[in-house]
């Protein structure tokens, strides 16, 4: 699953950032920034202009990405979400406040 189709305030893993090309700028950067293998995220919110920018959670340290930029990153949802087994109400999106 991409970043940018994670459910807002939905925990995930990052698996891994794609390169487009090598020696990508974008993917490197976003691993600069903690978008990395194991490492715990969450949607958060999305703008109030075509859902951009989306509001994103890494550890402890939240960014602004556009969505072709989280559209990079692919996440692995804990297995008891994954397998169908969610019980708690999903919350509506929220605007990101400039």
């Amino acid at each position: 699953m991409k970043l940018s189709e994670l459910p807002f305030r939905t925990a995930a893993t990052v698996l891994a950032v794609e390169d487009a090309m090598p020696n990508d700028a974008v993917a490197r950067r976003l691993r600069e920034l903690g978008f990395v293998g194991g490492e715990a995220v969450e949607v958060m919110a999305a703008g109030p202009i075509g859902a951009e920018p989306l509001l994103v959670q890494i550890g402890f340290t939240r960014f602004a990405l556009r969505r072709r930029e989280a559209d990079r990153v692919t996440v692995r949802l804990p297995t008891a979400i994954a397998g169908g087994t969610r019980h708690h109400h999903e919350a509506e999106p929220e605007a990101v406040q400039a």
